[in-house]
């Protein structure tokens, strides 16, 4: 069905004389709407705010009195009425339009004031179906979505941030809002109802474990824009989602600059990777440059697991984001600040090492409050070129999945050990991944590469950099173990790990080679693991 246009032009100050505010955040919401009273704004409401406007003693009309019509099936059916939508949808010099308020006692909205029910916070606090259901909100994005479309007459206002600027365009414009405002506000009201669809459809999608819907949207609300993205001439800016999932997205930030794109998505690589381990059983530490590991380490104790792991790569370090599963303490933040370092996150930090911290005021250092559980569903999302991509997290965890020996040696305990500690972090290290390990550190890292085997050679030539820069006589690769995110396709990418002095070896298994890979295992005398289970990571 087509729609006529008119094209009639909308104009640029519309008169505030008539606004109805009915929103669940209270915040201002008194002195917003004493300021309309103030100047002649007729206030209309509905429930709870009519009671908090009124009880402040401000004049206020119910909704029930301008429809006739009484509130409903527990507050589902109050605004949804001609008498309210026409006010709103009404363009007011469309002779038409005026005919018809007119024949049918259609009095004009020219503000609009509506949040919408907490679904989003609802479902973060793990509500039942049925409390979920009810507090989707239909009348509310129904007027934001009529005074967005008619915002050539109407300004609408989704958030109470909003409210000095619409106080501060009445008093520069005798009681009016201007056109550009008008349509600032329809772009952030659009936002709004989409972002609370996207959370709606996709709880429901995981609610009923329907993992493909036909149609799939996602939405965020923004954090704050950037200076810029990957590169300086990339504009971005950084939204946060529905999920509460503990992170970057939901962390405060105690000091240090802005952060930036870049460390946005390094800091999500870094906690996400330490949070694979139970701060109950031990302390870890992870620190990421460019979204990959160049150290990881469990330890008794934080200033532990930060040494070892930056043995593993300390050129890298510099610079890096460095994540704890634990609160940071005075001991470990004073080692932390000794080399450049871009970001601190954890969950939590002492006042003692807040101080510490203090002396860097470029350092950020953020507080999470918790741990994201590894093993918890979610989705993750990237685009190409017209289309989304989305799939399940990675949530596979070492804990569930059985480390099956294949070779005629089987691992020892602390090559067991090793062997696991190792698989928990290939898991977050770019494809083709390698990982050498030794006494719950990371001793060389290969990420990103197109071949295997260049991922072994280069984690190994890392491990000699390390140790000739520490006095060692040989790289710590000698006698540690190794973990690939994947199988392998040929021998000859074990052979780089045995070569670099492996002893034993985790990889996914599943080659039409692995006979061929075992054997040259068992040649060498090394001991290997198969998990079933793949990490790859692009």
């Amino acid at each position: 069905m087509s729609v006529q246009v008119k094209n009639r032009p909308a104009p640029d100050l519309v008169a505030i004389k008539r606004a109805l505010l009915s929103v669940s955040d209270k915040t201002g919401l008194v002195d917003f709407a004493r300021a309309l009273v103030g100047h002649g704004v007729e206030l209309i409401s509905t429930g709870g705010t009519a009671r908090a406007i009124a009880e402040a003693g401000l004049p206020v009309v119910d909704v029930s009195a301008v429809t006739g019509f009484p509130e409903i099936m527990d507050g589902r059916v109050k605004t949804l009425h001609p008498l309210i939508h026409g006010g709103l949808l009404a363009v007011r010099d469309d002779p038409e339009h005026a005919a018809a308020m007119v024949a049918h006692g259609i009095v004009g909205i020219d503000l609009l004031v509506v949040d919408l029910y907490p679904f989003e916070a609802t479902v973060a606090a793990g509500a039942d179906w049925a409390t979920a259901i009810e507090n989707i909100d239909i009348g509310g994005p129904a007027m934001i979505r009529a005074a967005a479309k008619n915002h050539g007459h109407v300004a609408v206002v989704v958030h109470p941030a909003r409210y000095p600027e619409i106080l501060a365009a009445l008093d520069a414009h005798a009681g009016a809002t201007p056109l550009a405002l008008r349509k600032a506000l329809a772009l952030e009201a659009f936002g709004r109802t989409a972002t609370y669809d996207a959370a709606i459809s996709n709880w429901l999608a995981a609610t009923l474990g329907e993992a493909n819907p036909r149609f799939r949207a996602f939405g965020g609300t923004l954090v704050e824009p950037m200076r810029y993205g990957e590169n300086p001439h990339q504009a971005a800016a950084f939204y946060k989602t529905a999920e509460r999932r503990p992170g970057v997205a939901t962390a405060t930030q105690l000091q240090g600059k802005q952060l930036s794109y870049n460390n946005i998505n390094d800091t999500d690589a870094a906690f996400e990777l330490v949070a694979e381990f139970d701060p109950a059983r031990t302390a870890a530490c992870a620190i990421i440059k460019h979204a990959n590991p160049c150290g990881v380490a469990e330890a008794a104790t934080l200033p532990e697991a930060y040494a070892k792991a930056l043995r593993c790569d300390p050129v890298s370090a510099f610079g890096g984001i460095v994540a704890f599963n634990r609160t940071l303490d005075a001991e470990t933040a004073a080692e932390v600040v000794k080399i450049f370092t871009e970001v601190i996150i954890a969950p939590e930090a002492t006042d003692e090492a807040k101080a510490i911290v203090a002396g860097k005021k470029n350092l950020r250092l953020l507080v999470t409050g918790g741990l994201p559980r590894p093993e918890a569903v979610g989705l993750t999302a990237k685009t190409v070129s017209g289309g989304l991509l989305v799939q399940s997290r990675d949530n596979g965890t070492v804990e569930a999945i059985e480390l099956k020996a294949v070779t005629r040696r089987a691992p020892t305990e602390a090559e067991s050990a090793d062997l696991a500690f190792a698989f928990r972090i290939v898991k977050h290290v770019k494809s083709n991944a390698i990982v050498f390990v030794k006494d719950l550190a990371t001793v060389g890292i290969g990420a990103g590469q197109m071949s295997r085997v260049d991922s072994a050679r280069i984690a190994a030539r890392k491990a000699a950099d390390a140790a000739e820069a520490a006095g060692l006589s040989e790289p710590l690769t000698k006698g540690s173990v190794a973990a690939s995110d994947a199988f392998f396709p040929f021998a000859d990418g074990l052979e780089a790990l045995i070569e670099a002095g492996a002893t034993a070896v985790v990889q996914p298994g599943g080659s039409v080679r692995d006979p061929e890979v075992i054997a040259a295992a068992d040649a060498a005398g090394i001991a290997m693991v198969v998990t079933g289970m793949r990490h790859f990571r692009h």
